[in-house]
């Protein structure tokens, strides 16, 4: 009998978690992405502070799928589907299938802005976390050669727009490059003239976790230094002159806005748009079906169920739910194989967290909140079991002790010199 063929677009948490739990399945796998890498995104916000290296949170695909016999990959971008034919058309060719399972994950939401788009930087690849990295170092440098003290202010602003976790704990990275790294580094410039700014338009920052968690990192982040403006959203930006209006009345003058507002799903050409729901995502049936297409799964950001009686608005876009969905899907394609009947998906929370500084983190486990030191090593514990391989979690442990008894940030190189679009 002839192997059912699965092409499988994206290997992110989703994905990667699909191959892992269908290896040495009787189905003969394809895996696309554009990238020949896992990238650990949780911790992209240390790359672009010069925390970590990127090799520390990336992980080869080959490396990965080289131990599973049924599954290939294929380095190539997606660029639509033919259902009626069964047909992923990529960049290298079309590709046939029995099954698709399109995991593409989240992009960054700019909400129509095209402004904002083309001038902000945003933190969804190591790419763009490699450009903030370069672009912070590299307006140190301009800082130390400009005489003018107002232009050295707005050289020195650095701006995040949006209070989730990804904005929290960059804000409060770059707060502690402002009191230990530019001490040290760079003697001749005064820190007090670098200022971080978190904007956030809802009431209060990590709004997806308690009130008492979202007080406490609101608390940590002012004792670094951040400015946290809440009920405070971004009405127009200027880049020509480096001008960002706010929505109660004040302009900051910079030439770094990192963008983390907001993500959307992240759809592909050759699906109809009745298909598509809120937040850009495919609407999926109880067992990730996309709706109407039996041999069509859709896992991870890019999935919209309503079927879930704990989520009828759809589930978060967060690692946790991508991977118990490709956990889900892979038992049920197996269960499909053999006759059997599907297993409804039904996410379990196993909670939230956000680091924000040395010592100062906020945890959330069911009941359980924690802040503080405990709540700290216990962020650092589990990022550090989750890496993949155990080279990137040495790395990272290693990385993480040398800035915990320096107070330095281990990788502070402009490899690739970043072209801000910021006058």
């Amino acid at each position: 009998m002839k192997s059912p063929h699965i092409v499988v677009i994206g290997c992110g948490f989703a994905g990667l978690e699909l191959i892992k739990h269908l290896n040495k399945s009787p189905y003969k796998i394809t895996v696309l992405d554009k990238n020949n890498y896992f990238n650990f995104q949780p911790l992209m916000y240390q790359v672009a502070s010069g925390g970590l290296g990127a090799d520390a949170i990336a992980y080869p695909l080959r490396k990965i799928i080289s131990k599973m016999p049924n599954v290939t990959f294929r380095m190539a971008e997606a660029t639509s589907v033919d259902l009626n034919n069964k047909v992923v058309k990529t960049s290298i060719g079309d590709i046939t299938y029995d099954y698709l399972c399109i995991a593409t994950g989240a992009k960054t939401n700019f909400f129509g802005n095209e402004v904002l788009e083309s001038h902000c930087m945003q933190l969804k690849s190591i790419p763009d976390a490699l450009d903030i990295r370069s672009d912070i170092l590299q307006e140190f440098e301009k800082a130390l050669s400009e005489s003018d003290a107002n232009k050295i202010r707005r050289i020195l602003n650095f701006v995040i727009v949006g209070g989730g976790p990804t904005g929290v704990e960059t804000a409060g990275a770059l707060a502690e490059i402002k009191n230990h790294v530019i001490p040290a580094d760079y003697r001749e410039l005064d820190p007090s003239l670098m200022r971080v700014y978190l904007i956030e338009a809802s009431p209060r920052i990590l709004s997806a976790m308690s009130e008492i968690s979202s007080i406490k990192a609101e608390m940590y982040l002012k004792k670094l230094g951040v400015h946290v403006l809440t009920n405070t959203a971004v009405t127009s930006f200027d880049p020509a002159h480096g001008k960002l209006n706010l929505s109660d009345g004040r302009t900051l003058e910079t030439e770094t806005v990192i963008w983390t507002a907001g993500v959307m799903g992240k759809t592909i050409d050759g699906i109809a748009n009745h298909l598509i729901a809120r937040g850009n995502r495919y609407k999926v049936d109880q067992y990730n079906r996309l709706e109407g297409y039996k041999e069509i799964f859709v896992i991870g950001d890019v999935a919209y169920m309503t079927a879930d009686k704990d989520y009828p608005n759809g589930h978060p876009m967060v690692a946790t739910v991508a991977q118990q969905q490709g956990r889900n899907l892979a038992k049920n394609l197996l269960r499909l194989f053999y006759d059997k009947p599907l297993c409804p998906f039904r996410y379990f929370n196993k909670g939230s967290m956000a680091t924000i500084g040395r010592h100062k983190a906020v945890l959330e486990i069911g009941a359980l909140k924690v802040q503080g030191y405990l709540a700290w090593f216990g962020w650092m514990f589990l990022h550090l079991m989750l890496l993949v391989g155990f080279r990137n979690r040495v790395v990272v442990f290693v990385n993480w002790l040398w800035s915990y008894f320096t107070y330095q940030r281990a990788i502070r190189l402009i490899i690739r010199p970043f072209e801000s679009h910021i006058r």
